[in-house]
């Protein structure tokens, strides 16, 4: 997948037609987990070149759609698509992005805890987001799944970049609680329909999914569960994948957080990706960068290994 590009004539006609004016439940109109994003079953999601994106570039973004969180995704259809997309194009930090689009909940307690869309490089980005379900769930458990997606990027995910230029793509993660430290074989069967031998630590998944990518979390400071437990969220994040847990201090700058995270990884200068934008976003990009140095790896190969085979 991925044949296409983003143009700002195809997102003006698809916001006008469908976003614009219009309410987030009107805008997400799913009320169930939409069969297009249901992750049971899927063998691969493919990142592939094609004549329009000769060098393309996986690039995965999850949301949390439990509580309150649904925010994330509204912002992102409405704006968030178009920026990812028009300043990697204008900044170049990677060539000819592929933008898969995740959506996460709980699965001790959520009847949709992964929705994975398809990698696109046109308007259909916007098109699948649309379809994900706002399930608004989660429990009472402290953390929800972030561990999900990291495992489909992982071990479901096929992608040029890396298999034919040796570069990793980019998968962030973004919510408000803290990380679930272990996610059990049992859960995967349940959401994926295949089981592993053991369950995974956090730690190990994250050295496994850091084979294929940079990983990046971002910790949404405006969420209510971060609001209320900010100091133990940050830490639990920190200790699991340092400079890497990344606060959002303003979730309409996502898009824009995530693409100066990806310039400074690339080798950019933090400091003149923040100047590079103006206003209220280069406070939160600032913000978010300000510990961001350098590229840091996570081991464990012999863990991929026995994963994939």
């Amino acid at each position: 997948m991925g044949t296409g590009r983003f143009t700002d004539a195809d997102w003006d006609r698809y916001t006008t037609t469908h976003i614009r004016g219009r309410s987030t439940s009107t805008v997400f109109s799913s009320r169930s987990l939409h069969p297009a994003l249901n992750p049971h079953g899927v063998g691969m999601r493919e990142s592939r070149d094609s004549a329009d994106n000769p060098n393309s570039h996986a690039i995965i973004v999850d949301v949390d759609v439990t509580g309150s969180m649904g925010f994330l995704a509204d912002v992102m259809v409405r704006q968030g698509c178009h920026t990812l997309a028009t300043e990697i194009y204008a900044r170049k930090p990677v060539s000819d992005p592929h933008i898969m689009f995740m959506a996460n909940g709980d699965v001790e307690c959520d009847r949709a805890p992964l929705q994975v869309t398809q990698f696109e490089a046109d308007i259909r980005i916007a098109e699948q987001l649309r379809q994900i379900w706002l399930e608004g769930g989660g429990g009472g458990n402290n953390h929800e799944s972030y561990l999900l997606p990291w495992y489909f990027a992982a071990m479901h995910t096929s992608i040029d970049c890396f298999e034919k230029r040796g570069k990793k793509g980019y998968l962030f993660t973004a919510g408000d609680e803290e990380p679930q430290m272990v996610l059990r074989a049992a859960e995967i069967e349940q959401v994926l329909g295949t089981r592993p031998q053991a369950d995974l630590t956090a730690e190990a998944l994250l050295a496994v999914v850091s084979r294929y990518y940079h990983v990046y979390h971002l910790m949404v400071e405006e969420g209510s569960h971060f609001r209320s437990y900010g100091d133990r969220v940050a830490s639990k994040w920190t200790r699991l994948m340092g400079q890497r847990a990344i606060r959002l201090s303003d979730h309409t700058k996502m898009a824009e957080v995530i693409v100066s995270t990806i310039q400074v990884n690339e080798g950019a200068d933090r400091d003149d990706v923040v100047a590079s934008w103006n206003g209220d976003t280069s406070v939160a990009v600032r913000a978010a960068l300000k510990s961001l140095t350098r590229r840091q790896e996570f081991g464990l190969g012999g863990l991929v290994r026995f994963l994939r085979g």
